[in-house]
Parts: C-alpha cells; sequence; structure tokens
C-alpha cells in the first residue's frame, strides 16, 4: 500500500517524514490553504522560482513529489513541476479535461518525462463517485476526497462504503479526515483499485507541520 503524506512545506519536516518511507510527498500550491507553500525571488531574473524549506539539494529523493493545484493557470503549474522537481500532478479544483491533456502534453516529454496527473474527486454520496468518468482517460489517479467547502484538509472522512460504486480502470488514493485510529479500518477495507492513503491534517502539531512520531506509529500499525 502506498502512503502520501500532503500538505508539507518545511524542509526538515519532511526529511524526518520522509525517513519513515512514505511514498509521496505532497506540497500545495493553493494561495488560500494554510498549508500554502510559497515561493520566493531567488535573484535570477523573472520569476520567483524556490523556496527556502522545500526546493533544495538536500532533501532525499527517495519519494516522489506532488504538487497540488486549485482551479490554478497552467503555466504556474508549469513553473512549479519544473523548480520543484514534481513527478505527480494533483488537481483538486474544477479543472476540464482539454486543460488536462494540453497539460501532459506541454510538461511531458520535453520538461518532465512520465509526469503522472491525479484528479481528485470530492465525495458526499454514490453520485460524487460517477464524477470520474470525465476524467478517466485523460489521468493516471483518482484522490477519492471529503467534500468539503476548505477543498481538502478538513479533517472529515466521507461513507467509504459509497467507492462500492467505483468500477473505473484506474486506480485511486483513499483521502479524507484518515487518522491515527484508523489503521484496523484501512486494513479492513477492500477495493481492488485501491493504490493507497493519502494522511493530511489529522496527523498536524500545526498547518504544515507534521507530528513524525504519531505517523511512524500509524505506519507500524498499517
Amino acid at each position: 500500500m502506498k502512503v502520501k503524506v500532503c500538505g508539507m512545506r518545511d524542509g526538515e519536516n519532511i526529511r524526518q517524514v520522509s525517513k519513515l518511507g512514505v511514498d509521496y510527498i505532497g506540497m500545495i500550491f493553493w494561495e488560500k490553504s494554510p498549508r500554502n507553500v510559497t515561493m520566493i525571488p531567488s535573484h535570477a531574473g523573472i520569476i520567483p522560482d524556490t523556496t527556502r524549506l522545500v526546493a533544495n539539494s538536500e532533501t532525499p529523493s527517495c519519494y516522489q513529489r506532488v504538487g497540488v493545484f486549485v482551479d490554478e493557470m497552467a503555466q504556474n503549474i508549469i513553473t512549479r513541476v519544473v523548480n520543484f522537481k514534481l513527478d505527480v500532478i494533483q488537481l483538486h479544483g474544477h479543472e476540464e479535461p482539454t486543460l488536462i491533456r494540453n497539460l501532459r502534453s506541454t510538461i511531458d516529454p520535453d520538461l518532465r518525462r512520465g509526469i503522472q496527473i491525479w484528479k481528485a474527486i470530492s465525495i458526499m454520496d454514490r453520485n460524487s463517485v460517477a464524477i470520474y468518468k470525465k476524467y478517466e482517460d485523460c489521468v493516471d489517479a483518482f484522490v477519492f476526497d471529503t467534500k468539503c467547502t476548505c477543498v481538502g484538509g478538513s479533517g472529515k472522512q466521507f461513507d467509504w462504503s459509497v467507492l462500492d460504486g467505483y468500477d473505473g480502470e484506474k486506480p485511486f488514493l483513499l483521502s479524507g479526515g484518515i487518522g491515527p485510529d484508523d489503521a484496523a479500518r484501512i486494513r479492513d477495507f477492500k477495493h481492488p483499485k485501491m493504490m493507497g492513503i493519502d494522511l493530511n491534517s489529522r496527523f498536524e502539531t500545526e498547518p504544515g507541520m507534521k507530528n513524525v512520531e504519531l505517523l511512524k506509529q500509524f505506519l507500524t500499525q498499517l
């Protein structure tokens, strides 16, 4: 089972979490999020292109980097793919399939060969699951998250049983309010297309900072 820890932005915290053997580190590039990764000028010229906390050569490469975007302009996504060496783009807004196809053709192979694109689907009930059909032919995976006003990071869970209605071909990550007490529930949850889980707010000491010991205990139980 793959594990993604999302909403990270502190370099030292990322290094500590990466040592736990997680597969993906998620960085949120959305200014309305309290976990937003902000960029600072490098004085190299045209655009802000780095952050003093994340994009540095000391950060281990044993995990894949996921950039989370919400209805962002394509050029801003491309800039962050290049500057943060993203392996995965996670789209968490109302992006249209045409944008996704154009984004992939622009990035792969010239800028980031093999870039993956995931689409987050906000789940409220069984009808919500069917939205995946709009995107199945243009993304690599789905992230099924809890529908909320804050676009993720709410700490609330949806009814996982509604995913019985997912009969697509693409794999998915289970997201939305997974916490330290959910290891047994996750072990018991079975779906042939579930590839892993997405952890965020319920493992935090504050927005953007993860409790490493709590994550370690949870992963051991998992």
